[in-house]
C-alpha cells in the first residue's frame, strides 16, 4: 500500500508518501510553520509528486490529520486531502493529532501511562493518555493541567508533544515521575501515514475533530433580521 500523508493542523505544513513496510518515506517534506499552510501545501505536494513515480496515480491511500488543532489549517489539509483522494480515485482517512503523538511513544520498553500533550493556550491543554495494554486512561479532551494530572493519578507518565514538557513540570511539583518522549509543536508525518495505512476508511472518516468552541463567534446582537 503507498499512502500520501498530510498534516497541517498545528504547527508545521508536513506531508509524506510512504510504501506500506518501507522503514523510509520514498519522498517527505516538512516546513515549520504557525500560519500559511494555505499557500505552502500545494506546492509541497506537488514537489513529493515529482519525486515519486507515477506521482498521484500510484496512491492507494491518503491520510491527514483531522485535529485538534488550528481550525484554519485542518480546513486546509483535510480540503487537500478530500481533493487528491477523489482524483486518485482512492479513499481518504482522518489520523487524530494526539493520536500521531502517541503512536511512537508506544514503540519499545518504556514505563508509564502514555500521553500526548497538545498547548491549548490560556492554561489548557489537548490530551490523550492511554495505557501499556492499549486502555484508554484519559480520551482525547480539552482541559486544564490540574485536571489532567487528576485523572493521571500516580504515574508515571511518558509524555510527547508541544504541552509534554509543561504538563512534566506539573507531574513533578505534584510528586509524578514522568519522562519526556518529544516536545515538538507539530506530529512525525511518517507516523501519520503509518496509522493512516492502518485504518479503517469506514471509520477514520477525513472530518475534523474539534474539542473546543471557535474562538470568533456570531454576535448575535449585530445580526441583521431577514425579510
Amino acid at each position: 500500500m503507498r499512502v500520501l500523508a498530510i498534516d497541517t493542523a498545528l504547527g508545521a505544513c508536513s506531508a509524506c508518501i510512504v510504501q506500506a513496510g518501507e522503514p523510509v518515506p520514498l519522498a517527505a517534506e516538512t516546513i515549520p510553520m504557525e500560519r500559511g499552510h494555505a499557500e505552502a501545501l500545494m506546492p509541497l505536494l506537488d514537489r513529493l509528486s515529482a519525486q515519486v513515480d507515477g506521482g498521484f496515480e500510484s496512491l492507494d491511500r491518503v491520510a491527514v490529520t483531522v485535529g485538534p488543532g488550528s481550525y484554519t489549517g485542518l480546513r486546509v489539509g483535510i480540503s487537500a486531502a478530500r481533493g487528491i483522494g477523489l482524483a486518485a480515485g482512492v479513499p481518504v482517512v482522518g489520523v487524530a493529532t494526539l493520536s500521531a503523538f502517541l503512536a511512537p511513544l508506544m514503540v519499545g520498553d518504556r514505563r508509564g501511562l502514555f500521553t500526548a500533550a497538545i498547548d491549548a493556550k490560556h492554561g489548557h491543554l489537548y490530551i490523550q493518555a492511554v495505557a501499556p495494554g492499549g486502555r484508554t486512561i484519559i480520551p482525547p479532551g480539552l482541559m486544564t493541567y490540574r485536571d489532567a494530572m487528576r485523572l493521571l493519578g500516580s504515574g508515571p507518565i511518558v509524555v510527547a508533544g508541544s504541552a509534554a514538557a509543561l504538563l512534566a513540570a506539573e507531574a513533578r511539583v505534584q510528586g509524578v515521575e514522568a519522562h519526556i518522549g518529544e516536545v515538538s509543536a507539530f506530529p512525525d508525518i511518517a507516523w501519520v501515514a503509518r496509522l493512516g495505512s492502518l485504518a479503517d476508511p469506514s471509520q477514520a472518516l477525513p472530518k475534523p475533530l474539534y474539542l473546543r468552541e471557535p474562538d470568533a463567534k456570531p454576535q448575535d446582537g449585530a445580526r441583521i433580521a431577514r425579510q
